[in-house]
C-alpha cells in the first residue's frame, strides 16, 4: 500500500511542464523512429511493388502495389548478384581468420611488458595510424605486388588495423598476469599462452573485432573499384552500386545478356538493396551485447 501511496503522490507532483515535456519528448522519439524505419520498410515494399507502378507514382509507398517477386527471381539469377556474393563471402573467409590472427598477435605485443624496443615499434605502429602514403603509392604497391585485378588486393592491404589492435590490447590487459607467469613456469611459449589462455578468456572482443572487420569488407566498394577491372570479381557492394547509378556499364553489359532485366528495371534496385543489407541486419542482433562490451574495452585508456 506504501508503494502505491508513492506512485500516487509522485504522479500528483508532476507540475504541467513535466507532462508537456514528456509528450515534446515522445513525439520527438516517435517522429525519429519513424525517419529510422520508414526508408528501410519503403525499400522492402518496393522490391515486392510491380516496376510499372515504381516508374509511374515515384514518392512514398506504404505497401506493395501488385505483388510480385520477379525482382528477387531476376536477382538471384543475375550473374553479376550471384558473382557479387560469391567474391564477397570469398574475401570474409579468407580475410577474417588473417585479421583476427595478426590483431591479436600485435595486441598481444603490444600488452607485453618490457619487450626490446618497445617504444619505437610502438611509436611506427602508432605512426601508420594517423599517416599514410596515399591512394597512389598503395595503387603502385599493389600492382608491383601482383595482385592487381585478384581478391587478394581486396585482402592483404587492409589485413589488420591499428585502432582493433589497441581494443585487443586493452582486453589482454584485463587477463591476470598470474596466469602467463604460471605458463611459462610450466614451460610454455607465447603462442602457447596466446591461442589457450588469452583467447579463450577474450572471446567477447573477438566477437566485436569479427563484427568490426566483417562489417568493414561487406561495406567495402573503393577499393574494388580501383583495383579489380574484371566484372566478375566485383564483390556485392560494386554490384549494387552499379545496379543503382543510372546507365552503369556493368549492370547494361549484363542488362544485354537477359531482356527481363529491363522488365523489373527499377524494382530489382530495392530487391538489391535488401539482399546485401539483410545478411548484415540478422548478425547484429546476436552480437550486440558483445559490440557494447568492444566499445566499452576500447574506451578504457590503458
Amino acid at each position: 500500500m506504501s508503494k502505491e501511496k508513492a506512485v500516487s503522490n509522485k504522479l500528483i507532483g508532476r507540475t504541467m511542464g513535466d507532462r508537456v515535456f514528456d509528450f515534446v519528448n515522445a513525439f520527438i522519439l516517435i517522429l525519429l523512429c519513424f525517419v529510422t524505419l520508414y526508408p528501410m520498410y519503403f525499400v522492402i515494399c518496393a522490391s515486392f511493388t510491380e516496376n510499372t507502378y515504381l516508374v509511374t507514382h515515384p514518392g512514398a509507398v506504404f505497401w506493395p502495389v501488385g505483388f510480385t517477386t520477379g525482382s528477387y527471381k531476376l536477382a538471384f539469377t543475375h550473374p553479376l548478384l550471384v558473382s557479387g556474393y560469391k567474391n564477397i563471402l570469398i574475401v570474409l573467409g579468407i580475410s577474417l581468420p588473417i585479421n583476427i590472427f595478426l590483431t591479436l598477435c600485435c595486441g598481444y605485443f603490444l600488452s607485453c611488458k618490457g619487450v626490446l624496443l618497445k617504444k619505437p615499434v610502438l611509436f611506427i605502429i602508432m605512426f601508420t595510424m594517423f599517416f599514410s602514403g596515399g591512394m597512389i603509392p598503395a595503387y603502385l604497391n599493389v600492382r608491383s605486388l601482383g595482385l592487381y585485378n585478384t581478391l587478394w588486393a581486396l585482402i592483404l592491404p587492409g589485413a589488420m588495423s591499428i585502432y582493433n589492435s589497441i581494443i585487443c590490447r586493452t582486453a589482454i590487459e584485463a587477463v591476470p598476469d598470474s596466469l602467463s607467469e604460471s605458463a611459462y613456469l610450466d614451460g610454455a611459449n607465447d603462442l602457447v599462452i596466446v591461442f589457450r589462455i588469452v583467447l579463450p578468456l577474450i572471446m567477447p572482443t573477438i566477437a566485436v573485432l569479427l563484427l568490426y572487420y566483417g562489417v568493414g569488407h561487406w561495406n567495402s566498394w573503393f577499393a574494388a573499384s580501383i583495383y579489380l577491372t574484371d566484372n566478375t570479381k566485383l564483390p556485392i557492394q560494386n554490384v549494387l552500386r552499379a545496379v543503382l547509378i543510372a546507365n552503369s556499364n556493368v549492370l547494361n553489359s549484363a542488362a544485354a545478356e537477359d531482356d527481363r532485366v529491363n522488365e523489373f528495371a527499377e524494382s530489382i534496385k530495392y530487391a538489391a538493396i535488401v539482399l546485401t543489407t539483410v545478411p548484415v541486419l540478422c548478425i547484429y542482433p546476436f552480437l550486440q551485447k558483445y559490440f557494447v562490451k568492444g566499445v566499452m574495452i576500447g574506451a578504457v585508456k590503458g
